[in-house]
């Protein structure tokens, strides 16, 4: 398994929205996250910054490239998009990260 991470950005004042849409994850996009290999997903809120800070682990990274087509991906990013900073095709701006240590 490999770890991949990434930021994103919350608009100030939906930091309790941001957490109750995440707590009712629809379950078809959690089953379209697993048949992905997501696995150990989890997301981290820096509260004075609004940056989110995103941790996955998937046995193939490359898999994560099918997302943005998935029908249920895109619903997803249509629904959050009015509280995060997003692209105009609704995805979140999101920015990689280089991981640089690792203690297991």
């Amino acid at each position: 398994m490999q770890r991949v991470a990434f930021t994103m950005k919350l608009h100030r004042g939906f930091e309790e929205e941001y957490h109750r849409r995440h707590e009712a994850l629809w379950p078809e996009l959690q089953t379209l996250l697993h048949d992905t290999g997501i696995r150990e997903y989890s997301i981290f809120l820096e509260e004075r910054s609004l940056t989110l800070f995103a941790v996955l682990q998937i046995a193939d990274p490359k898999q994560l490239d099918s997302l943005p087509a998935h029908p249920v991906m895109q619903r997803w990013w249509s629904y959050m998009q009015d509280i995060m900073e997003s692209n105009p095709d609704h995805s979140p701006v999101t920015i990689p990260l280089k991981e640089v240590f690792y203690l297991s």
